[in-house]
């Protein structure tokens, strides 16, 4: 049985409160986890089956569950999860190809939330009680795991993600119900926002999109480094056309380009494996 997940509202910046709770903000995909009659059903939260993309997470609990949580794939490296590795499990639809990589990427299921067991709904109970029965689990293998967390000190926690180049937090009240399918202030995300300096070398015909470029390595040289779809105020943008139009080079079926001389700040993820900015959000112009 699917139920659609509870999210998360942007804080502006960490925060401290006693009435929160604080847990690593795990950087994977969100998965329910469904247990009826003893068959398990895996999802995505907008209610897409992936079963058959984990098979190492098909295991039974001792009795009937629906789980919160997210599924990652974690760097054996640095112990930290890692997006671009999930990713490959997600998408990886040959039988073949899911069994190599349940060996060269194996799948974790990190629990941060227990919705139904054995036949009661538990989303009108508070956070610290579901909580609670989570913690008296037993889990079905070493691919499962409970998300730890701490009361009231969300600046500290953040500032050991910070070192540890993870994602970032969550905020949650402690006596918070879970609110199906809804975006609640009850649960707060803070990312770890990293900061790049780019260079605009095109927009897109239709939708919006900037095209940006940084420099490679020491010739200088720009290369592409994604698209900017986030951010920019209707203000920004007709500023951005009224100095466009005199920068235009070419263009091809989708885009106009220009020449390299506006800059902007983004914030982002990170950077990908590839070089790529990963879900750039623009910050404002740099002059």
């Amino acid at each position: 049985m699917f139920i659609s997940p509870m999210l998360l509202q942007t804080a502006p910046g960490p925060f401290s409160h006693s009435d929160f709770i604080y847990e690593p903000k795990i950087d994977g995909h969100r998965l329910p986890y469904s247990q009826q009659a003893g068959k398990v059903r895996l999802y995505t939260r907008h209610n897409n089956d992936c079963t058959l993309q984990y098979p190492e997470l098909q295991l039974p609990f001792d009795d009937d569950i629906i789980l919160d949580g997210e599924v990652a794939c974690v760097d054996p490296a640095t112990g930290v999860s890692d997006f671009e590795s999930v990713m490959s499990r997600f998408q990886a639809r040959r039988p073949e190809k899911i069994k190599q990589l349940t060996i060269t990427l194996p799948a974790y299921y990190a629990i941060f939330d227990i919705l139904h067991y054995k036949g009661q709904d538990l989303t009108g109970l508070p956070l610290l009680r579901r909580k609670e029965i989570l913690a008296g689990l037993s889990l079905p293998s070493s691919n499962f795991g409970v998300v730890p967390y701490v009361e009231g000190a969300g600046e500290a926690l953040f500032q050991q993600i910070v070192s540890r180049h993870m994602e970032g937090i969550v905020a949650k009240r402690k006596n918070s119900i879970y609110e199906v399918g809804r975006r609640s202030h009850a649960w707060q995300k803070v990312i770890n926002w990293t900061y790049a300096e780019v260079h605009i070398t095109g927009y897109r015909k239709q939708e919006f999109g900037w095209l940006a470029a940084v420099p490679s390595g020491t010739s200088g040289k720009l290369r592409p480094a994604g698209i900017i779809e986030f951010g920019a105020s209707p203000l920004h943008k007709q500023a951005f056309r009224g100095v466009a139009s005199q920068l235009i080079t070419g263009e091809d079926k989708e885009f106009v380009h220009l020449e390299p001389r506006l800059r902007a700040k983004v914030r982002m993820r990170n950077w990908t494996k590839s070089g790529m900015l990963r879900t750039p959000v623009f910050e404002g112009f740099v002059f």
